[in-house]
């Protein structure tokens, strides 16, 4: 009975992700700026992927050295973006 007050249920979650799909899908038809919009959709984007990663994962119980060897490659591809920065804004 703990652990069903301490984890939320899969339902809960999945409408979680749902709610959050459909706040993506609202941000893509507002009146913003596309760079606002995309910001936004990322944004939410990175906060599904979360909620995957640890609940359906099941991440939430492992060692911080699970973490660890996750972030290595979100270092990299933040690496690689900034990299391309340049290229994608002074397009030639």
């Amino acid at each position: 009975m703990h652990a069903e007050a301490r984890f939320p249920s899969y339902v809960a979650i999945w409408v979680w992700l749902v709610t959050l799909l459909v706040a993506g899908l609202f941000f893509a038809y507002l009146p913003f700026g596309k760079t606002l919009a995309v910001f936004l959709i990322f944004s939410v984007a990175i906060v599904k992927a979360f909620l995957v990663a640890r609940h359906y994962m099941h991440l939430r119980s492992e060692s911080v050295l699970i973490y660890a060897i996750a972030g290595i490659p979100v270092l990299l591809l933040m690496g690689m973006v900034l990299a391309l920065v340049p290229d994608i804004v002074f397009k030639r």
